[in-house]
């Protein structure tokens, strides 16, 4: 598992620890995960260890969920990882990473949500507890969480992209979703504490219901159409309008139009990725298509 020319082992996190938390050194380190950004691995049963692999915007993340997310996690009614301790960059491994709690359960786009209205309801319930104005000084969203104009020209090469792999079987449909979401009026309201990145494999799920919710590296404030956008992405068919009576306070019909178009251009970009896993290409993720094929359907079916 390297990040450049960094190999990160068991052995190395063990090291990291020893240097700088030593109290957590000798208990049992093996390998959980690797995410888009950060590799995860067990420590003993109840932590993780978290270290950026990939991009380089993972340092600022890393340092990010440490400063904001153990103040919002006790209001939250799921689990989340919550930051325990803070690693320095060092000569052993050149980054910031972090110790968090370990948060049992399977990312959605390995074992889907099947018991949908349970996981609409406490779906709508995590996401009403988080969406609370939050303070001045908490970060952006680097574009999202704010009007959807400044994505349109991703969004069509995106759209562009999946149509030529044949990905979309209707991309006229696809565009009509977008295009209303675009043309739907503004947020006028606070800016609230988001998520910002709710695909399926940040979110766990446990006997067909939603469990947890992990990697809150993206978490901005802003618009929460970006965080309802999941109504499509992460619930089965029907679970959509469960989830909208159970969310508080219940979404205006504009907020629920840029969330279609979050939702319809968060779908895209996972079938590339998607499909990059299906032929072997870096960063790429075959288990993130499925989803995403299912979340356009939805979505179009919106517009009809």
């Amino acid at each position: 598992m390297a990040h450049g020319e960094i190999e990160i082992t068991a052995e190395l996190v063990r090291d990291l620890l020893r240097d700088q938390h030593p109290d957590l050194a000798e208990h049992p380190v093996r390998f959980g995960a690797r995410g888009w950004d950060n590799q995860l691995w067990r420590l003993g049963d109840d932590l993780a260890v978290r270290l950026p692999w990939a991009t380089e915007s993972a340092d600022e993340l890393v340092r990010k969920e440490h400063t904001w997310l153990p103040a919002l996690a006790p209001r939250l009614p799921l689990p989340v990882p919550v930051p325990r301790r803070l690693g320095e960059p060092s000569a052993r491994f050149p980054r910031p990473w972090i110790v968090t709690t370990w948060v049992p359960g399977t990312p959605a786009d390995r074992a889907p949500v099947t018991r949908g209205e349970d996981a609409a309801t406490a779906l709508a319930a995590f996401l009403t507890a988080l969406h609370r104005p939050a303070p001045e000084r908490a970060p952006a969203g680097r574009g999202r969480g704010g009007p959807l104009k400044g994505y349109s020209e991703g969004f069509a090469e995106q759209l562009a992209a999946v149509t030529e792999l044949g990905l979309v079987p209707d991309p006229d449909a696809v565009r009509a979703v977008w295009d209303d979401a675009v043309a739907a009026p503004d947020w006028d309201g606070p800016a609230l504490w988001l998520h910002g990145d709710l695909h399926p494999a940040n979110v766990l799920t446990e006997d067909g219901t939603v469990c947890g919710v992990v990697d809150f590296g993206d978490l901005f404030a802003g618009d929460p159409s970006i965080d309802l956008a999941a109504a499509w992405t992460l619930l089965p068919d029907g679970a959509a309008d469960r989830f909208l009576a159970a969310y508080r306070p219940a979404p205006d019909a504009a907020t629920l139009r840029r969330a279609r178009g979050w939702a319809v251009g968060r779908a895209l970009a996972c079938l590339l990725i998607g499909d990059a896993g299906v032929h072997g290409r870096p960063g790429g993720k075959a288990t993130w298509g499925p989803p995403a094929q299912a979340a356009l359907r939805r979505l179009i079916a919106t517009q009809s």
